[in-house]
């Protein structure tokens, strides 16, 4: 675990600013004052440990319901990063292989507070990005639909989402390549993260938890097209994608009850098709009160893994993610996003990359039902992948 201090802005260097979700009117003078890192390993509750560091850092999230202001010369808020093993191993689920990516820490939480001075643009060099490796085989990725398929038939769960990883190597700084990836078409939570030895980069269209305006909101993403006149058709005729959206639309308004006030959770919009890059997807919109004295700890175990990464029943969903994936989800799947004294803004970590020192890696995958097809499934993987192996790729 590291702790960063002492808390002023002296502390560390100034370096340019962008988390998804952070102020964009401040994100040219924010300064670094504190971070926490935390691994799988290191004992505690990763949610108790970021409310707590919030808290003795000048973010109170002890009670989201009664919002504090955004002050233009103190503390602006923190990039917080959770990763989908955190958010299993805080819920008592099981945290799936080992990362493949171990620089990089299960829980990043980075406070910073507002300077005088513009910090100076990174400097870039060269870029290579070498060829991608998939750490399973299109045959394999389907032979774990199968497998999903036949938990399906015996009871177990009612729908799993699989996830598949690719490294490729690369030289340079990857911090230009990874930034590049918040210009791609619908990506709500575009923006990078970094930290010694690692870098994410973030290119997600999903709302996994939003606060703002005396309202929890989400907006899972389930149903998958390609964006032309004929695959907005499919999409919205498919009985099989309109069935796996809504059940993870219950699912979500389950977990949102958890911490909402009795009988304030509805949904606002149902199964809306929107675009990201070349792909339709189908989207809605959860929303709830937030019951009295609720903290961030207690949401982020509500919604963490988000229910459309996971599948249903949660708990038996990750089991089969567990026995079915070879590797960990890292970067992938997770949450990333700005927590304030005013409002709170998390993505879900689909569409993201991360860099350790030598290598990138990516993950991608879909929601299997009983009525998937796994060669369609592998498709699947690789249509939501090829925009941002495209991007990085890039000069």
């Amino acid at each position: 675990m590291i702790r960063n201090r002492p808390d002023v802005v002296e502390a560390l260097p100034q370096v340019p600013v962008d988390v998804p979700g952070a102020p964009r009117s401040c994100r040219s003078r924010l300064v670094e004052t504190a971070r926490l890192q935390w691994r799988l390993g290191d004992g505690g509750d990763p949610a108790d440990l970021a409310q707590r560091f919030l808290g003795a850092h000048g973010v109170p999230v002890d009670d989201l319901t009664r919002p504090g202001r955004h002050a233009p010369d103190g503390v602006c808020g923190a990039a917080l990063f959770l990763s989908a093993a955190a958010g299993a191993y805080a819920i008592g689920a099981p945290t799936g292989a080992p990362t493949p990516v171990p620089a990089l820490p299960d829980l990043v939480v980075v406070v910073y507070r507002h300077a005088e001075t513009t910090p100076p643009p990174p400097t870039t060099g060269g870029w290579w990005l070498g060829d991608w490796r998939d750490s399973w085989t299109p045959r394999a990725h389907a032979d774990a639909v199968e497998a999903v398929r036949a938990a399906i038939a015996r009871g177990d769960v009612y729908q799993v989402n699989l996830v598949g990883h690719a490294t490729a190597g690369y030289a340079g700084d990857p911090r230009p390549a990874l930034a590049r990836l918040a210009a791609l078409p619908g990506a709500r939570y575009g923006g990078t993260l970094t930290g010694p030895g690692w870098a994410l980069g973030c290119a997600s269209p999903e709302t996994l938890v939003a606060v703002s305006g005396g309202r929890l909101v989400t907006r899972p993403i389930k149903g998958t097209r390609p964006a032309t006149a004929a695959g907005r058709r499919e999409l919205l005729t498919s009985a099989k994608e309109r069935a796996e959206h809504v059940m993870i639309v219950d699912l979500e308004r389950n977990d949102l009850a958890r911490v909402a006030r009795t009988g304030s959770v509805r949904v606002d919009e149902l199964f809306a098709v929107r675009r990201w890059c070349d792909l339709w997807q189908a989207e809605s919109t959860v929303s709830a009160a937030p019951a009295d004295g609720l903290g961030l700890a207690d949401l982020l175990r509500a919604v963490c893994p988000g229910g459309s990464v996971t599948g249903a029943p949660k708990h038996a969903a990750l089991a089969q993610v567990a026995a079915l994936e070879p590797v960990g989800r890292g970067a992938g799947m997770g949450a990333l996003g700005w927590v304030a004294p005013d409002r709170l803004d998390l993505g879900l970590t689909i569409r993201t990359a991360a860099a350790d020192a030598d290598r990138l890696h990516l993950w991608a995958g879909g929601g299997i039902t009983w009525g998937s097809d796994p060669a369609a499934e592998v498709a699947e993987a690789a249509a939501k992948a090829a925009p941002v192996r495209a991007l990085l790729a890039a000069g």
